[in-house]
């Protein structure tokens, strides 16, 4: 809980994390036979740090180091959802709502990158073109300098802080009792196949309905394609074997899938900042996604869909 909160005193961990960090390896690899809590640590470690290590050029306004720590964030909030039965404790939740937090700041601003790209791709040669260009610039450089103070800020450092001292000393690490000891000492490589074959089920269940979803409920889908996506792909190491072949194949629909339902996503996102600045008088001569364009995306993300459900039938 961040230290303007009058809870902060309870939730605070052990002064040891930052010399458990030290010791650590910065290449450690994942392998099947790992056990579960050893794999979560270097896994979110992992992101951890590729979140800390663009955060200053994100401050100066890079928007690459933006997008990079977002994805890496994102990759962080997925481990920690999916190892969510080992990791629940009395601190995990307070992580978990800080993260989403800081998810919002990062992606507000990088919604209007994405935004700023597509105007600027506009034919200069069109009537007021440059004019639009340069509001939707001075919108973008302003979002910047915002974001560059939250990341500054007291609380952005208290989370960063108390992730990494719960990722590597959080209660979860302690929890007594067979059922958390088992969770702990599972293999990574069971458990793991047992989560995604779960989350792989789930997701083809809600896809069959994508053509009659509006918006947010291809928004949600999106979101849940990606929080697998991002699992497997973190888990990279351990599916390296042959026996996993079927989960590298199945990554190759879902990012096809993922690729169409985030052009869809920044399309629709685009035209809600597009109606914001008209509300300010600021006319914008592009439609982000316009019909045509929409009914491909959607029959690429659907084909993907099929494909990896005939996949999993077979297996």
């Amino acid at each position: 809980m961040p230290p303007s909160r009058k809870t902060a005193g309870k939730v605070a961990l052990p002064a040891k994390p930052a010399r458990a960090r030290q010791r650590r390896s910065p290449n450690a690899r994942l392998n099947g036979a790992m056990a579960c809590d050893t794999a979560f640590r270097i896994v979110a470690r992992r992101h951890l740090d590729a979140l800390s290590a663009n955060h200053r050029a994100t401050c100066n306004g890079d928007p690459e180091a933006l997008h990079r720590m977002r994805l890496a964030l994102t990759h962080l909030r997925t481990a920690i959802l999916f190892f969510s039965p080992m990791v629940h404790d009395t601190i995990r939740d307070e992580v978990r709502d800080e993260l989403k937090w800081l998810n919002s700041e990062l992606g507000a601003v990088r919604d209007l990158d994405v935004a700023v790209s597509r105007v600027k791709a506009l034919d200069m040669k069109r009537p007021r073109a440059a004019e639009v260009v340069r509001s939707w610039d001075e919108k973008r450089a302003e979002s910047h300098r915002y974001l560059a103070r939250m990341l500054n800020s007291v609380r952005y450092r208290w989370l960063i802080d108390q992730t990494a001292g719960w990722i590597e000393n959080g209660p979860w690490s302690t929890k007594t009792g067979k059922q958390a000891a088992k969770q702990r000492a599972s293999p990574i490589d069971s458990y793991s196949a047992s989560r995604l074959e779960e989350w792989e089920d789930k997701l083809l269940k809600r896809s069959r309905k994508l053509r009659k979803m509006d918006t947010k409920k291809r928004h949600r889908l999106r979101l849940f394609n990606k929080k697998l996506t991002y699992s497997i792909d973190s888990l990279e190491d351990v599916f390296a074997d042959d026996p996993f072949s079927e989960q590298k194949t199945a990554l190759k629909h879902l990012i096809k899938a993922q690729k169409s339902l985030g052009q869809l996503n920044d399309g629709a996102r685009g035209n809600e900042l597009a109606g914001e600045l008209e509300q300010k008088g600021v006319q914008t001569p592009v439609k982000f996604l316009k019909p045509e364009r929409e009914k491909r995306l959607m029959k690429k993300a659907s084909k993907a869909y099929r494909k990896l459900g005939k996949l999993r039938q077979r297996g």
